[in-house]
């Protein structure tokens, strides 16, 4: 197999060692450790008002047309650059700093480009939400009201403008190694859209589906409030841009570099457009199933992903200016050493977490989304729906890595083609789903058909790596890897023992009942998984039970 997406097109030295490898990683780890607060902060408050809104509405036609219509912007955003800004911006950015005057100019050119084709998009996607609609939803279905969900679209699609806003100026500041106010922002816009659900809440009467009526207060609270939630957010990150001296100016000047930005952004539009596919049809799946499907896959995807918020997206983001400037520097050895050391520590974090979510998933669901208006089945399906998908954790923090440094060596065609793979065994997964399961039960197989993907991709892009690269450090990753999934596994035994051990003795009232499961069961899983890491010795978990140690000493 040839390499994919070109290869390196001169020779070069090979890199030096360095002796600053282990005070580098440091800094790593102490901008990964300051993000995680952050981040987890924004995930826990981001799942607050996911859970206020189930009570708000429960979990039916009206939460599912909410879910899918607030999903729109991400989608088109996704398509217009979002995937770009991502992936390639900062690598450019990080390039563009060896210019006579630090970038400047190279970036008002690119914020230019982009915010001119976000505006844009902006106005054709909302003009368009009737049309966008029907790709996800129709009469047929029945499970979700299609003139409620163009309603919503009409209101939430102005977010993509911001949501590109905010990922622009994100990539401006992470090329300049701040990090900080881009992981606080969220936690404001969360706040914002749990004050606009409390509004919702005490506005009388509810969101009419026959007719839909676009003039609707509770339907104009909550679709401007959330909106107002994301304009928020971006303007978070504006006092940042100030204190590290960045002036914005329109400059439509025209840069040689474009076309290398626009090579890569085509083949990076592909990736985003195979991906929809892909979502395009697990929520044709979902709406054809039970009602709610659509509501539990968001919920059940936005708790699998909150482990991963927290220190996969932390470590991403403070690696990815590493990977962008071994790769510009050709330093292949540091290159592999950033990629090995990053897939070790995702490895022994979450590979112990996706044991717990995996006994406590049902106690979970049944915890989080059983208030108010919700159905008490439904939130124990979405919490089965999280626990037989827990095993993908580690497989997508491993695919989002690899797909920095794909795209930290300028290369966007790999990802691309590696999505089509993972979309050709996704699909007639799906489809599966929807003709072999009872329709309640359709949610749970269409969230693991999403974790088996991830497998697949994260099988490929180390097989690919391995080609463009060489020597990936494998025998050591694998071997962290191996004995993640064995602490894991003695992790799973562990609770499932307890667990058939506390059947008897909890309460038979199912919100007590679940509680206790969740804090008892997840303990002795966590504490086994974690437990036979430090037993075995693994060095990734060192540092932090070296700090662990240290504290109980000076108690």
């Amino acid at each position: 197999m040839p390499p994919a997406g070109g290869g390196r097109q001169h020779p070069r030295k090979p890199a030096a060692p360095r002796k600053q490898a282990p005070q580098a990683r440091g800094s790593l780890g102490r901008a990964v450790g300051s993000m995680a607060i952050a981040t987890l902060i924004s995930r826990i408050t981001g799942f607050l008002w996911k859970v206020m809104l189930t009570a708000a509405l429960a979990i039916g036609v009206r939460n599912d047309s909410f879910t899918i219509a607030n999903t729109m912007p991400n989608i088109v955003f996704e398509l217009l650059m979002g995937g770009v800004l991502a992936s390639v911006v900062v690598p450019l950015l990080v390039r563009s700093q060896d210019d006579p005057d630090g970038g400047l100019a190279y970036t008002q050119r690119l914020l230019t480009v982009g915010l001119t084709l976000l505006g844009v998009g902006t106005v054709v996607a909302t003009a368009a939400a009737p049309l966008i609609t029907k790709l996800y939803v129709d009469d047929s279905t029945g499970k979700a009201n299609p003139e409620l969900v163009t309603a919503f679209a009409y209101l939430l699609l102005p977010q993509i403008f911001f949501y590109g806003l905010f990922a622009l100026l994100t990539a401006i500041l992470n090329a300049k190694q701040v990090f900080g106010p881009t992981a606080w922002a969220p936690v404001v816009n969360n706040l914002v859209v749990m004050a606009t659900i409390g509004i919702y809440a005490i506005v009388p009467g509810e969101i009419s589906l026959d007719p839909v009526k676009m003039g609707d207060v509770k339907l104009l609270v909550l679709g401007i409030g959330v909106t107002a939630g994301i304009v928020v957010q971006s303007l978070m990150l504006l006092p940042a841009l100030r204190r590290i001296g960045f002036k914005f100016r329109w400059n439509w000047g025209l840069d040689s570099r474009f076309k290398e930005f626009g090579g890569l952004a085509l083949w990076i539009i592909g990736y985003v457009a195979v991906s929809q596919v892909g979502w395009t049809i697990s929520t044709r799946v979902l709406t054809a199933g039970d009602e709610g499907g659509a509501a539990i896959y968001s919920n059940a995807w936005l708790l699998l992903q909150l482990p991963y918020g927290v220190i996969g997206v932390s470590l991403l983001t403070a690696i990815m200016p590493r990977l962008s400037r071994a790769a510009a520097d050709g330093d292949d050895r540091k290159l592999i050493g950033d990629l090995s050391y990053a897939s070790r520590l995702s490895a022994v974090i979450l590979v112990p977490i996706s044991a717990v979510l995996t006994v406590t998933g049902a106690s979970i669901g049944v915890v989080l989304f059983s208030h108010g208006a919700s159905n008490p089945a439904q939130a124990t399906r979405l919490g089965e729906s999280l626990a037989v998908s827990a095993f993908g954790l580690l497989p997508y923090a491993l695919v989002m890595l690899q797909l920095r440094v794909f795209y930290a060596m300028k290369d966007a065609r790999t990802p691309t083609l590696i999505m089509i793979v993972m979309t050709a065994v996704k699909i007639p997964l799906l489809y599966m789903c929807e003709g072999l399961l009872a329709p309640e039960h359709v949610v749970i197989g269409v969230m693991m058909v999403n974790s088996l993907s991830y497998v697949v991709g994260a099988v490929l892009g180390q097989v690919w790596l391995w080609l463009r690269l060489g020597h990936l450090k494998t025998k050591r990753v694998v071997g962290v890897t191996l004995f993640s999934v064995f602490a894991g596994g003695l992790g799973v035994a562990a609770g499932l023992v307890v667990a058939k051990m506390l059947g008897g003795v909890l309460p038979d009232a199912a919100k007590p009942r679940a509680m206790l499961s969740l804090v008892i069961e997840g303990i002795v899983a966590g504490a086994v998984s974690f437990g036979v890491l430090v037993v075995l010795k693994v060095d990734e978990l060192k540092p932090v039970t070296a700090k662990i140690t240290r504290l109980i000493r000076r108690r």
